[in-house]
């Protein structure tokens, strides 16, 4: 019954006129007064950021901040896996045999996730990690590791909340909402990067289109809160034990290793 009743609030509130309505509301000068209670609500830290909040006209500009080069440190190796993004690592696991990852306690198909699944095929009984950005987070999104880039794509028109109550009662997300997706070949290891948009703004914005990735450069951005996914071949990924779910990580932060035995 409360996912039903959810997921009718939202499809009555998920529409195209409020979809506008929010971005010139965000994108017009009217919001600038909200940066800074905006800041004051979420804690957020503006010894980080390499421009005053007073700097940014509008809300959006905001959340598009950068952060001064000494903010994140990237824990750069050969075999490290960084976090792509600041967030909440909400969720982490094996993808299971029929390619379905659970994210609390909900499936997900990895097949629907990438919209192919000879794709879903090599991911199978590999590692995901789901790395959820609220509103309040840095939103740049950047490389987790050298790479060659061997394929991206796009699917999905319309977006969803990917918040911890979207998981749990919204019509699988992570699977149908508007995704940019990267292939990144690292040696003879792939993952896949999945981008999720969140409700009211699908836009990613990627800062490049360059065929190699290099550890903890910017490589996108998103112009609200969202999900990245981050999908692994098998045996190919161990995840540092000190996670455990939920847990916050910063940019650059390892997240674990790619197995030297299979690189």
């Amino acid at each position: 019954m409360r996912e039903q009743l959810y997921q009718c609030l939202i499809e009555l509130t998920n529409k195209k006129w409020s979809s506008k309505l929010l971005q010139h509301y965000t994108g017009s000068s009217i919001s600038k007064p909200m940066i800074r209670r905006f800041m004051k609500f979420y804690q957020i830290n503006e010894k980080e950021m390499e421009h005053s909040a007073d700097d940014y006209q509008t809300l959006h500009d905001f959340f598009m901040r950068t952060l001064h080069s000494e903010a994140r440190t990237i824990d750069k190796g050969d075999l490290h896996v960084t976090s792509p993004v600041d967030a909440m690592l909400a969720d982490s696991g094996v993808i299971e045999p029929d390619s379905v990852i659970t994210v609390k306690g909900k499936p997900y198909s990895v097949e629907e996730m990438l919209g192919d699944k000879s794709k879903a095929a090599f991911y199978t009984g590999g590692h995901y990690m789901v790395l959820y950005l609220s509103p309040a987070h840095y939103h740049r999104i950047h490389s987790p590791a050298d790479g060659t880039v061997v394929d991206r794509w796009t699917l999905g028109k319309h977006s969803y909340p990917v918040n911890r109550i979207g998981l749990a009662y919204g019509k699988a997300p992570l699977a149908k909402n508007y995704r940019d997706i990267t292939e990144l070949q690292h040696s003879k290891a792939k993952m896949a990067i999945v981008k999720v948009g969140a409700m009211f703004v699908n836009s990613i914005e990627r800062t490049h289109e360059n065929p190699v990735w290099k550890q903890g450069e910017e490589v996108a951005y998103f112009n609200f809160g969202s999900t990245v996914v981050m999908l692994f071949e098998p045996d190919t990924f161990v995840q540092d034990n000190q996670y455990s779910v939920p847990c916050e990580v910063k940019v650059g932060q390892k997240l674990g290793i790619l197995k030297e035995g299979n690189v």
